[in-house]
C-alpha cells in the first residue's frame, strides 16, 4: 500500500480515538436504554458488554476454529491459472497433500517454464492440461480430458479452483472499451465458463467451487475499473451459484485476496511503464488535453509505488483456498489480507460511503 499523507494518517488515527471514546460512554447509555425498555436492572449492562466483547473475540477466532475436514484420498482438483502465481503454487501444494491436480496452463504447448515445472513432477497425480479459459474448444477439452482420467469418474472432480485472471490499471477516460471487455473476458467469463463446463462433475461429487476474486470485488478504487467491473462479477456470480448449489449439497467459496503484488510479481515498475505508455498515447487528445501530462504521470507515479508493495507469501491464500476445499464447514468468503486493507475493506462497506469517501479519497 502506498504510504497515506500525513493528514490522512492523522485522521484516521483520531477517527479510532473518536470511535473508542463515543462507544465507551455511548454504548453502556444504550445499553442502559435497552435495558429499561426491556424491564431489566440496569446493572445488567456490564454483563451485557462483557457478552459483546465475547462474540467480538468469537468472531476474530472463528476461523482457527476446527470445523472437521473430508477425505482427501482418490479426490481430484482443477485449477486454472496455473503458468505462475497463486494457481502454481496450489497445483504443488495439493499435490502434496494427496491430490489429484488437473493443473491448467495457458502456455504448456508453448513450453512455458510454469507447465514444465509441473510436468516435471512425473506423477500420476498431477496432470497438466492446455487451458485458455477465454476459449470454449480449450475449456470442453480440458474437461474431457479431466472425465478420462479421474479415477473414478462415476464419484465426480471434487474441486473446482477458478484462478486464472488478469490485472490492469488505468482512469476511465483513459481506458479503452477494448480492455474492459479483455480483463472480464478472463477474470469472470472465464470463471463462467469453466464453472459451468464442470459443473455436472461437481455435483456428482457434492464437491466445491473456490472462485478467485479480490478485495477490489468489494470496494472500488481510483485507477482500477476494470479489474473492479470484473471481480465484482464474481462475487455476484459466486452468490447465486452458491443459492443454486445448496440443494445439491455443493459448497462454493469466494477467495477475496488483499495485496500480494511482491509475492506473485503481478505488477512490475516495466509492465507500469508499457501500461502508461499505452494508455497515453491511446488516449484521446481531448482527454489528453483536459487532465495534462501531470496529473497523469503523478498517477503512473503512485502505481510504481505499489510494485514493492504487499506480502511477499502466498502462504495466506494458499491456506485459505485449501480449507474451502477440504473443510467439512468451508466459509463463503476469504480474506487473506494484511489488518490495514480489511479495515479499509469493513470501513468501505459497513460505514456511509461519506466517511469512507472522506478517509480514503
Amino acid at each position: 500500500m502506498a504510504p497515506l499523507p500525513r493528514l490522512r494518517v492523522a485522521l484516521l488515527a483520531s477517527f479510532s480515538v473518536l470511535l473508542t471514546v463515543v462507544l465507551g460512554f455511548g454504548l453502556p447509555a444504550l445499553l442502559n436504554a435497552a435495558m429499561r425498555m426491556l424491564g431489566l436492572p440496569e446493572t445488567s449492562v456490564t454483563e451485557c458488554i462483557v457478552g459483546l466483547y465475547l462474540l467480538f473475540v468469537l468472531y476474530v477466532a472463528m476461523p482457527r476454529m476446527p470445523r472437521g475436514l473430508v477425505e482427501v484420498n482418490g479426490k481430484a482438483a482443477f485449477i486454472t491459472g496455473c503458468d505462475s502465481g497463486f494457481g502454481h503454487a496450489l497445483a504443488k501444494h495439493l499435490h502434496k497433500l494427496g491430490f489429484t491436480v488437473f493443473a491448467g496452463c495457458l502456455l504448456k504447448d508453448k513450453g512455458g517454464e510454469g507447465a514444465k515445472e509441473l510436468e516435471e513432477f512425473h506423477s500420476d497425480r498431477m496432470k497438466v492440461v492446455q487451458l485458455d479459459v477465454c476459449s470454449e474448444e480449450h475449456v470442453n477439452r480440458a474437461v474431457e480430458y479431466i472425465k478420462d482420467n479421474l479415477e473414478d469418474s462415476e464419484s465426480g472432480l471434487w474441486a473446482v479452483v477458478n484462478n486464472a485472471g488478469v490485472s490492469t490499471f488505468g482512469e476511465v477516460e483513459f481506458t479503452s472499451m477494448d480492455t474492459y471487455k479483455q480483463v472480464s473476458e478472463v477474470n469472470l467469463w472465464g470463471t463462467i465458463r469453466v464453472t459451468k463446463a464442470v459443473l455436472p462433475l461437481i455435483r456428482r461429487a457434492k464437491g466445491r467451487v473456490v472462485n478467485m476474486a479480490s478485495m477490489y470485488g468489494r470496494m472500488g478504487n481510483v485507477m482500477r475499473s476494470p479489474y473492479c467491473v470484473s471481480k465484482y462479477g464474481v462475487e455476484a456470480f459466486s452468490d447465486c451459484l452458491r443459492y443454486e448449489m445448496k440443494a445439491w449439497g455443493v459448497k462454493v467459496s469466494t477467495i477475496e485476496p488483499g495485496n500480494f503484488i511482491v509475492a506473485t510479481g503481478i505488477l512490475t515498475r516495466e509492465i507500469v511503464a508499457n501500461t502508461a505508455n499505452k494508455l497515453w498515447s491511446e488516449a484521446p487528445p481531448q482527454v489528453q488535453e483536459d487532465y495534462g501530462k501531470a496529473h497523469f504521470e503523478q498517477h503512473m507515479a503512485l502505481m510504481r509505488s505499489y510494485c514493492g508493495s504487499g506480502q511477499k507469501e502466498v502462504a495466506p491464500v494458499l491456506d485459505d483456498i485449501t480449507d474451502a476445499i477440504v473443510s467439512k464447514r468451508p466459509y463463503t468468503r476469504y480474506n487473506p489480507m494484511e489488518p490495514h486493507w480489511w479495515i479499509r475493506m469493513m470501513v468501505m462497506t459497513h460505514l456511509p460511503s461519506a466517511i469512507s469517501d472522506f478517509l480514503y479519497f
